[in-house]
């Protein structure tokens, strides 16, 4: 009974992660019609993280020692803070569900600095071969060295998505070494962590943020609150779960489930049609993050 009660709360962190993040691409789409993609994302955060706090000491919780704190906001620097400020940034410049799909790299990078700084386990063969696979389809998306009115992605905002998951992958490899607050709290300081950083680069960056709180409309506040409530509270929490209680090959489906979802509810409901070469692409990054994925596994059992 435990180990089917376990099994049932790993599936159903999963399937939120999967969908929810999926939808929140959607979600800071809609935010960046009135508002600037820092302070976008400086408001989910911040709001959700003071909230979330203010939560657990009303549950009871004690406040966590200074080291926890700091571990926590850094992770949450690197998570939320760099690795959303990116996501936020590209969305404003490319459709929602290929930004999605320059994420699904995450997998890919984890491997890397796994490798290099933390386990130090050599790759399989099948996760070497997925890599390949990954770039082959980059290359088919980002079409670097062709003419600039031929690419549907700038290069800027696609380096900045791969910037972000870089920190992404390396705060959630660093994660379990740490000496963390209970769940709920690594939760709210994270996301807290992540909205101090994100209103400092607003504000040295975006001069007329506080102008453009002046234009936001229902949809706007609509588009926060799904992203504080949903992407935040259930899908982060979600994630910080999995962290602790899943194996990371597992965690990392999300990147190539993510992706499916935003193209389907960016097509769905803004319109956003991929053309055949962004399929394509998708196609082959996809194929290569599983690779990728069942390799990490392949490993792991070797």
């Amino acid at each position: 009974m435990q180990h089917s009660s376990s099994s049932l709360k790993l599936w159903v962190n999963l399937l939120l992660v999967y969908v929810i993040w999926g939808s929140t691409f959607l979600g800071v789409r809609y935010a960046l019609e009135t508002l600037p993609p820092l302070l976008t994302n400086t408001i989910r955060f911040l709001v959700g993280g003071v909230l979330l706090f203010a939560f657990t000491l009303l549950r009871g919780y004690s406040i966590p020692s200074l080291k926890q704190w700091l571990s926590a906001a850094w992770v949450g620097v690197l998570l939320s803070g760099i690795g959303n400020c990116a996501v936020a940034y590209a969305i404003g410049y490319m459709p929602s569900g290929l930004v999605a799909l320059l994420v699904a790299t995450l997998p890919g990078w984890m491997v890397g600095l796994d490798y290099y700084f933390f386990a130090r386990q050599k790759p399989s063969w099948i996760t070497v071969l997925g890599l390949g696979v990954g770039l082959v389809g980059m290359y088919i998306l980002l079409n670097p060295f062709g003419q600039e009115h031929t690419r549907e992605i700038p290069l800027w905002p696609a380096f900045m998505v791969f910037i972000g998951s870089i920190t992404w992958a390396w705060g959630s490899l660093q994660s379990p070494y740490l000496d963390m607050p209970p769940r709920m709290q690594t939760t709210a300081i994270q996301m807290l962590g992540g909205g101090v950083f994100s209103l400092i680069m607003s504000l040295a960056l975006e001069p007329k943020m506080s102008e453009s709180l002046s234009h936001m409309t229902t949809q706007t506040y609509f588009s926060l609150a799904y992203l504080i409530v949903m992407g935040s509270f259930v899908g982060y929490s979600a994630y910080v779960w999995l962290l602790h209680h899943a194996p990371p090959t597992l965690t990392a489906t999300y990147a190539y489930v993510n992706p499916v979802v935003a193209i389907i509810l960016g097509a769905l409901f803004i319109h956003e049609v991929p053309s055949s070469r962004s399929l394509v692409a998708s196609a082959v990054v996809l194929a290569g993050v599983v690779l990728i994925t069942l390799g990490r596994r392949f490993s792991v059992k070797s």
